[in-house]
């Protein structure tokens, strides 16, 4: 159990990051990997029934930002990602070097 300092503290560094994620959305649509930079035809596709929580490298028009996000399908090269900022839930493919295990 953590200190209630600590628990104020991520509490606020989320709303900070909703924010962000809210004002970068205004300023340009969430960028996604399109079908022929998956390769979906060729390449295996893995969908995670428990999604693990990840941080990654995302992109709203021209301004990149990084969010913690849940890491929910995968293939060899890329992620699929889902992020949440208010009562909106994003979605994107990012290539799989934009993503890293978040620390829990």
């Amino acid at each position: 159990m953590g200190t209630p300092g600590a628990t104020l503290s991520a509490y606020r560094d989320k709303q900070s990051q909703a924010r962000s994620i809210l004002e970068a959305a205004k300023r340009g649509p969430l960028q996604s990997l399109t079908d022929r930079e998956l390769d979906v035809r060729e390449q295996p596709l893995t969908i995670y029934p428990r999604p693990k929580s990840v941080r990654a490298w995302v992109r709203f028009g021209p301004e990149a930002i990084r969010v913690d996000a849940k890491l929910v399908r995968s293939s060899p090269l890329a992620a699929g990602i889902e992020f949440r900022a208010g009562d909106q839930t994003f979605r994107c493919w990012v290539w799989g070097n934009a993503v890293t295990l978040a620390d829990d």
